[in-house]
């Protein structure tokens, strides 16, 4: 049965982080405009409309950073689904926690439901934002969190509106297989969680263990505004040794598919990005991962992968023996367990499933 009302289709307003030149967001939207049922017409939140039109071909976009603009749309849809990522957090700014806020808020009011997909629930440091988020919540028609610790904090609230949980849709991106290389991948970020003798024990872990089979070190800036300087404020600290230094290649993916294909000749993926660390292990690429976030270590765990938490000091002959592991595994060919791959691929699907049926429902009831 097709979504029409009064003569039209049913349009639903796909609001995130989307056209900000972060490639895990990037992800994050294909998937999700992948799981959208065909008969509706997407409408997307970008800063860059000619990135997301990349991504998504032919959808209509709307500027996210034009709060006028964005509420003005919800009286041309009949959903609103909040992708996926990390939205309902002050970490970044309360700012942007109160954007997504209202939202729900003004979707609300106008009748329109709400859908949360693929969501991950704080860090919520202010009081205040606790308790907007939680009544916040009460008000829309389904949520599907992507970790068990979002999900927990939801039910500790007593939430009653339908809530599944399910691995990071990113696990559902399709991936290259994994043909191996001798390029070691470095998908960092800026932290305040490291020092400079954090940062200089971790440069001289990655030199040692690149010194022998590598013939270069990639390193690949998911974010372009937030990880692009990443290499200049180090070298600029003189914390990059010099075999490093003259091994090592800045590299500003243009596409997921590029990032893609550099994963799958890699010998190894040194990750602190979430949807780096899953784009690798999706496609078997020897993966090893940094958490700066309790996500990044949640999802390691879950596919089996090494990982230091940078909370805690680090030491650099542990380092090195976790990647030497991740390597040896490669040689014994098995860098991954592929049934766990697959079965989170699998578990990731409950976004969909619950997304598809919410839609599904509004598609009847506007036929009637």
């Amino acid at each position: 049965m097709k979504a029409f009302r009064s003569g039209r289709k049913l349009s639903v307003l796909l609001c995130g982080y989307y056209g900000e030149h972060n490639l895990g967001d990037d992800a994050l939207l294909q998937v999700l405009a992948s799981q959208i049922p065909a008969d509706w017409n997407l409408v997307v939140t970008a800063r860059d409309a000619d990135a997301v039109r990349s991504l998504v071909p032919g959808v209509a976009t709307v500027n996210r950073r034009s709060l006028s603009e964005t509420l003005s749309s919800l009286n041309r849809v009949d959903a609103l689904v909040l992708g996926g990522g990390s939205l309902l957090q002050d970490g970044t700014s309360f700012k942007s926690l109160f954007y997504y806020l209202l939202l729900l808020w003004i979707a609300r009011f106008k009748g329109i439901p709400t859908l949360l997909w693929g969501q991950g629930l704080g860090p919520l440091r202010r009081r205040v934002s606790r308790i907007l988020v939680k009544h916040t919540l009460k008000g829309v028609s389904s949520v599907s969190w992507r970790d068990p610790r979002s999900l927990g904090q939801a039910q500790r609230w007593g939430l009653r509106v339908p809530m599944v949980m399910g691995p990071d849709p990113v696990w559902c991106h399709p991936s290259p297989a994994w043909c191996g290389g001798n390029r070691l991948i470095l998908c960092w970020r800026p932290t305040p969680l490291l020092n400079r003798i954090g940062w200089r024990i971790l440069l001289e872990a990655v030199d040692q263990f690149s010194s022998s089979g590598h013939s270069e070190v990639i390193w690949l800036a998911f974010h372009q505004e937030q990880d692009g300087s990443l290499w200049d404020e180090l070298r600029t600290q003189n914390l990059i040794p010099e075999g490093l230094r003259q091994r090592s290649v800045q590299m500003q993916a243009e596409s997921l598919e590029q990032v893609q294909s550099l994963f799958s000749e890699a010998s190894l993926v040194i990750a602190m990005r979430l949807h780096a660390l899953i784009l690798a292990a999706t496609g078997g690429c020897p993966t090893a991962a940094l958490s700066y976030d309790p996500k990044v270590q949640a999802a390691a765990q879950l596919a089996g992968l090494p990982c230091s938490d940078l909370q805690d000091p680090l030491n650099l002959d542990q380092l090195i023996g976790q990647w030497q592991l991740s390597l040896k595994a490669h040689q014994d060919g098995s860098p991954i367990d592929q049934s766990q791959i697959d079965q989170l691929k699998s578990a990731a699907r409950v976004h969909q499933t619950t997304l598809v049926e919410e839609l599904g429902k509004l598609s009847v009831q506007s036929s009637t």
